[in-house]
C-alpha cells in the first residue's frame, strides 16, 4: 500500500459511522469486540493484515506488514507536516534529541521503581507458574469430564463445563501481560501529565486514567475467570487463592493511586453505542 493509498484510507473511514478514538482504551480484543465495523485502527489492520498469516506472530508476513505500517504513518506524517509548513527535521536537532532521551531516562526510573509495576510483573510471572504447575490436573480434568460426557450422567453437563474451563483460561492469558502493558502506560502518563496544563487535561481526559481504567477491567474479569478454576480445581485452592489475594491488592492499590480511572469515559463503551 502506497503512501497515498493509506491517505485515502484514512479519508474512507472519516465518516459519522466510526467512532473517533473508541480504539484508545480498549483491551484489543478485536474477535470479541462489537465496534469492529465502527473502528478505524480495525479497518487499516484488515488492510495490511488480511488473513491468519499476515497475523501471526511468528510469520515473516506479520512483521513485514508491520513494518509497512510504520513506514507509511511516518512518511504520511511528514507530508502533513509539510503540508502545513513544518519541517520536522529543523525539529530534530541533537539538543532537543538528547533533552528528551534524558527526560525518558528519568521517566523510566521511576516506572521501574513503581509497586504497582512490580505487583503487575509479579502477577505475570504467578500466571505462568499456575499453569505449569497446574498441567496435570488439566489432563485429569479433561478425562473426567470426557468419561461424564460418555456415561450421559443425568443432571451433569461436562460439555458446558469444559468451555466454561476454556473461556476462563483464554480470559486470563489474555489479560496476564496487558494487565502489566496498561499500568506502565498509566503510569507514564501520569509522570508526563505533571507537565501539561490542567485546563488541556480537562478537556481531553487524562490518558492515565483511561490506561489504569482498561488495566482494572483486566482485573475485573480476570478475578471472575480465577474464580472459575478455583471451583474447578480445588485442591489447587492454595496457590488459586493466592493469585486472587495478590490480584485484588494490585486493583485496589490501583485505584488509590488512580482514584479517577474508573470515571473515565471511554468513547463507545461509556458513550450510549452499546445501548
Amino acid at each position: 500500500m502506497a503512501d497515498a493509498d493509506l491517505r485515502s484510507l484514512l479519508e474512507e473511514n472519516d465518516n459519522d459511522n466510526n467512532i473517533e478514538g473508541v480504539y484508545n482504551y480498549c483491551n484489543r480484543w478485536c474477535e470479541r469486540c462489537p465496534f469492529t465495523e465502527r473502528c478505524l485502527n480495525y479497518a487499516i489492520g484488515l488492510e495490511h493484515f488480511p488473513d491468519e498469516e499476515s497475523r501471526d506472530l511468528n510469520n515473516e508476513a506479520f512483521w513485514q506488514g508491520l513494518h509497512t505500517v510504520f513506514a507509511q504513518t511516518k512518511a504520511l506524517l511528514v507530508q502533513m507536516a509539510q503540508e502545513q509548513g513544518v519541517d520536522l527535521e529543523a525539529l530534530d536537532t541533537p539538543e532537543s534529541r538528547a533533552a528528551w532521551q534524558a527526560r525518558e531516562a528519568e521517566v523510566d526510573e521511576q516506572i521501574e521503581s513503581s509497586p504497582l509495576l512490580n505487583a503487575a510483573e509479579a502477577y505475570r510471572q504467578m500466571v505462568d507458574n499456575w499453569f505449569r504447575e497446574s498441567e496435570e490436573g488439566f489432563r485429569a480434568k479433561s478425562e473426567e469430564l470426557t468419561t461424564l460426557a460418555r456415561l450421559g450422567v443425568a443432571g451433569l453437563n461436562p460439555e458446558a463445563t469444559a468451555i466454561s474451563l476454556a473461556e476462563a483460561v483464554e480470559i486470563i492469558r489474555w489479560y496476564q501481560f496487558f494487565i502489566e502493558v496498561k499500568l506502565m502506560r498509566a503510569i507514564r502518563s501520569a509522570i508526563n501529565e505533571q507537565d501539561e496544563e490542567p485546563e488541556m487535561l480537562a478537556e481531553s481526559g487524562r490518558d492515565s486514567d483511561g490506561s489504569a481504567k482498561i488495566a482494572l477491567i483486566g482485573m475485573d474479569h480476570s478475578i471472575g475467570a480465577w474464580g472459575a478454576l478455583l471451583r474447578a480445581f480445588p485442591d489447587r485452592e492454595t496457590e488459586t487463592l493466592t493469585i486472587l489475594a495478590h490480584l485484588d491488592r494490585l486493583r485496589r492499590a490501583t485505584e488509590r493511586e488512580f482514584p479517577n480511572a474508573r470515571a473515565f469515559v471511554c468513547a463507545g463503551w461509556d458513550t450510549g453505542e452499546l445501548e
